[in-house]
């Protein structure tokens, strides 16, 4: 009689709980819908494609003598073997040449012909990989050896530069490592590990605290306080940016030693679009946090907010790698500002004049959030 009066009780709570969790619509969208629909989106950015796109720049000179023997190899290539693009638009391709291979896929090379300063920053910010130019009867490869893609992409251009035969093209084939300030994969990566905790600081900080304290019933007693809800929002925002600062900080003076990083554009300007990307997201955060008590919501409006950004906005690679209809709404991403603005200054030695506009974008990003979230905002 006992067992089947505990199995019976087992069961009832068992039926009652599971009945709280699917009345809740949030816990189910978030839980099951939301999974679902990031892994189709990712599912189609990362797919295997038929075909896989690289893009070369070949560097142009005013030295006309050396210019004319220098590429000879790579003229002769560009002019017989591959398509020229008829459009005299700036900023499109000049030349094409596709390596057909139905196993692996096929290979699209895109050369761009620029100057090598333009070249240089292009190489930063991921756009391309590889440099290449004449010289002396040679062609020579500017590539990063540590980069495995810049890597790829020579062999395979070495191999058909030159109608494929291989101990002709290393006789007129000369590798030269980059080793330029700003074109280190590290160099790449910091400025959007910084720009990345900024984000997942405000957004788990800021949100996930003020639902997890709106939950546990502690943000209900402040109501019998004098304390205004936009003192203890900025408060709680004040707090948040001082600690992005010292993590950065420290994640800089790490880097500064253990791998010579510098600072090439101006301090002043890293610092304004460092305190606007703190501003931006914790605008969000506050907005996200305004009105739900339940966490597992919470976490679900929250990943819903972070999850697409660290995948897209180029933070551990180039967003150039995404299909070309998506590069305009990554650019405008809040995150992605952040990122190329930060690196930017790192690598590019940009100025004030060069982040203004991502600055203001992202001050006023976070301001409308933050007035959004503090009308509708509640204490329980």
């Amino acid at each position: 009689m006992n067992n089947w009066i505990s199995s019976s009780q087992l069961r009832q709570l068992f039926f009652a709980l599971f009945r709280e969790i699917i009345r809740e619509p949030g816990v189910l969208f978030w839980g099951i819908l939301f999974p679902i629909l990031m892994a189709l989106g990712l599912g189609i950015a990362f797919a295997r494609k038929p075909d896989v796109t690289r893009k070369i720049a070949i560097i142009s000179t005013e030295e006309k003598a050396i210019n004319e023997k220098g590429d000879s190899v790579i003229t002769e290539f560009l002019e017989k073997s591959c398509e020229i693009n008829s459009s005299e638009k700036s900023g499109e391709w000049k030349w094409r040449f596709t390596i057909e291979d139905d196993k692996l896929g096929n290979s699209v090379f895109l050369f761009y012909e620029m100057k090598w300063d333009d070249a240089m920053i292009l190489l930063k910010r991921g756009t391309l990989n590889v440099l290449l130019m004449g010289a002396y009867g040679k062609a020579e490869y500017h590539f990063d050896p540590m980069n495995s893609d810049a890597e790829l992409t020579y062999l395979k251009l070495s191999n058909i530069i030159g109608e494929g035969k291989i101990l002709e093209v290393k006789s007129n084939t000369e590798i030269r490592p980059l080793t330029i300030t700003g074109t280190r994969y590290i160099d790449f990566l910091v400025p959007g590990l910084i720009s990345l905790g900024v984000m997942m600081s405000c957004m788990w900080g800021i949100s996930y605290g003020i639902i997890e304290k709106r939950s546990k019933k502690l943000l209900r007693r402040m109501i019998a306080t004098p304390m205004k809800k936009s003192h203890f929002l900025i408060a709680l925002i004040s707090v948040r940016i001082i600690m992005n600062f010292i993590e950065s900080l420290v994640l800089f003076l790490f880097v500064l030693f253990a791998f010579d990083m510098t600072i090439q554009g101006d301090i002043t300007a890293l610092i304004l679009i460092f305190i606007a990307g703190n501003i931006a997201f914790s605008g969000i955060a506050v907005f996200v946090s305004s009105h739900t008590s339940n966490t597992e919501v919470g976490n679900g409006l929250i990943n819903f907010v972070v999850t697409p950004m660290m995948v897209l906005s180029g933070i551990f690679f180039s967003y150039q790698n995404f299909p070309e209809w998506s590069l305009p709404v990554i650019k405008n991403m809040p995150l992605t500002m952040l990122a190329d603005g930060i690196r930017s200054i790192f690598n590019e030695g940009a100025g004030y004049n060069q982040v203004a506009f991502p600055i203001l974008i992202l001050i006023l990003i976070g301001g409308v959030f933050f007035f959004a979230g503090l009308k509708i905002f509640k204490w329980h």
